[in-house]
């Protein structure tokens, strides 16, 4: 059933809303991949909080218009799929993800931080861990120093009730050698 005049502006009103939120995008031809892979495709790029969308690519094009993503125009040809999110990685990831399970599934471009990406720089992008792998680590990071604070207390805590002499403390810091100096090098002249 063609779209009407109206549903055509509602179609890009929503994409263009999307784009204007968007820090990524990035396209995918579908040609040939089930229905139901699809819609399990749309249902994990869902709950990553990635928009996806098969679009007329003249609608995306008057949807991308005034904003950064109309340099994607040139690669807008074909049946595509389009992914876009403010997560900076998570349409990379979810359609690189799908696409190694399913040949069909050919990443076509993206757009990030303001350059066209071409499918070996929507690969790379979909490699950077996510914003909350990241703050995990973060976190694990900063968490290490406390945890063994809190085990160096426990173990010194275990000492002490069961009677057991605390193990002395190692040095701070050692006494540097001493230098001393010859005769020789006390007479010795600085060459001129």
């Amino acid at each position: 059933m063609p779209l009407n005049v109206e549903d055509k502006k509602a179609i890009v009103a929503d994409v263009g809303a999307q784009l204007a939120a968007a820090q990524t995008v990035v396209l995918a031809e579908y040609r040939g991949i089930p229905v139901g892979e699809l819609t399990t495709l749309r249902a994990n790029a869902r709950s990553q909080g990635v928009y996806l969308r098969v679009l007329k690519n003249t609608l995306a094009r008057r949807a991308a218009q005034g904003t950064p993503f109309e340099q994607l125009g040139d690669s807008m040809v074909g049946p595509l799929i389009y992914g876009i999110s403010a997560d900076p990685v998570a349409p990379a990831k979810v359609l690189h993800q799908f696409s190694k399970g399913q040949d069909q599934l050919v990443i076509k471009a993206g757009f990030y931080n303001g350059k066209v990406l071409d499918v070996n720089g929507v690969k790379e992008l979909a490699t950077i861990p996510s914003r909350e792998e990241l703050l995990s680590k973060l976190l694990g990071v900063m968490k290490a120093p406390v945890s063994a604070m809190a085990r160096v207390l426990g173990a010194v805590a275990e000492q002490k009730a069961s009677g057991a002499p605390a193990v002395a403390a190692a040095p701070v810091a050692e006494a540097a050698p001493e230098v001393s100096t010859t005769p020789e090098q006390d007479n010795a002249t600085p060459a001129a």
